[in-house]
């Protein structure tokens, strides 16, 4: 346990801390005297175990004010998750649907790439047997004015 020598209120004080503790217990006098300090300048002299007392109830209060904010941030930020989370739920609920979609696209694509190849064999053997056709009947035309 380490030793730290205080002055409040004019008058010396010794506390224990932790050792290693001892800046902070210095740092938190340093602001309770200060806030007694400023309490005494305002209210003036009403004793100092009255102004020891406002002084705590300022400190609780604060205390208190600050826990709440804190406990509003917790919960400001647990809404932020939760709205993070389901955004990010509905990003690949939407990616899912487009690569559903895009799969169907070229599954489309292909079905249509096939239809047009089949279309362009059947074009080509209908215009050979058109020429065929034709052929012949240049040919007969020309042997039946030959004769």
């Amino acid at each position: 346990m380490a030793n730290v020598s205080i002055k409040f209120n004019g008058k010396e004080f010794l506390l224990s801390c932790e050792d290693g503790q001892e800046e902070h217990l210095e740092e938190l006098l340093i602001q309770i005297n200060q806030k007694f300090n400023i309490l005494k300048n305002d209210l003036g002299n009403l004793g100092e175990n009255k102004l020891l007392l406002i002084t705590a109830v300022k400190v609780m209060d604060e205390y208190y004010e600050t826990k709440k904010k804190v406990e509003q941030k917790k919960d400001e930020l647990k809404n932020l998750s939760n709205k993070f989370k389901e955004l990010k739920s509905l990003i690949y609920e939407y990616r899912d649907k487009k690569e559903h979609e895009i799969d169907e696209l070229n599954k489309d694509h292909i079905k249509l790439k096939n239809e047009i190849e089949a279309n362009k064999k059947n074009y080509e053997q209908l215009i050979d047997e058109t020429a065929d056709e034709i052929s012949s009947f240049v040919e007969k035309a020309n042997l039946e004015n030959l004769s």
